[in-house]
């Protein structure tokens, strides 16, 4: 009787979970309330748990520079890309953050080869410049294993993929903020002290993140209003 009761639990669960694959509803209270409170919004940050995570420890740094955080847990890119307009477009940022990719390699939604995962990503760039928002490509962040997915070894991918996001930034003359450098230990992976596990930043972690991306969105802003 356990089993069928966890049998049907799961399969509500999936029916659930396929009714709004991309969680497209997740942020609609907080996006309608953004838009009618009218205010300027200087940067959404798009992401996975890396970037719902940042916001989660370390609110002010979102509050004091008008930026909205518009990360999921557990999303791939084109979940990100399927939400990209009510979560992104819709805000009327001055800019876009993307830093998305990590749960794609872990396959988190099925295998997808790094050129698929890199032309989502090209795509929300695409849509940004079609919309007046100056996008921002985050290379993904080191990491050589994953506690989900001990099978996957990322480390290679993580870098390869980081190839293709930066030659995409070259061809659209957008910007790649290279956050892989300060983050890489002597192995390829994140480094420890910056780390929860092996994958997530911790408070250190988005301290170090912090003054770079602050650095590239403030030559941004600069450029949009000199």
């Amino acid at each position: 009787m356990k089993n069928v009761f966890l049998c049907i639990c799961l399969v509500s669960s999936l029916l659930g979970f396929s009714q709004d694959w991309a969680n497209m509803n997740f942020f609609k209270e907080k996006n309608q309330q953004v838009m009618a409170e009218g205010k300027l919004v200087a940067a959404v940050f798009m992401g996975n748990s890396i970037t719902q995570g940042w916001v989660d420890m370390r609110p002010d740094f979102f509050a004091a520079n008008s930026f909205v955080n518009r990360g999921i847990g557990g999303q791939t890119t084109p979940q990100m890309l399927l939400r990209f307009r009510q979560d992104v477009i819709d805000l009327k940022p001055k800019a876009v953050v993307i830093l998305a990719g990590i749960n794609d390699i872990a396959e988190n939604t099925g295998p997808i080869s790094l050129e698929d995962i890199a032309a989502n990503i090209e795509s929300m760039v695409e849509l940004a410049i079609a919309h007046g928002i100056h996008p921002l490509v985050c290379s993904v962040l080191p990491a050589n294993n994953f506690p989900w997915r001990p099978e996957i070894s990322p480390r290679e991918k993580v870098i390869k993929l980081n190839e293709l996001l930066l030659a995409i930034t070259e061809k659209h003359q957008v910007t790649y903020v290279d956050y892989y450098v300060s983050a890489v230990d002597n192995e390829g992976g994140l480094k420890i002290d910056l780390g929860y596990d092996t994958v997530h930043p911790n408070d250190k972690g988005y301290q170090m993140l912090e003054p770079i991306i602050l650095e590239s969105l403030q030559s941004v802003l600069q450029y949009l209003f000199p």
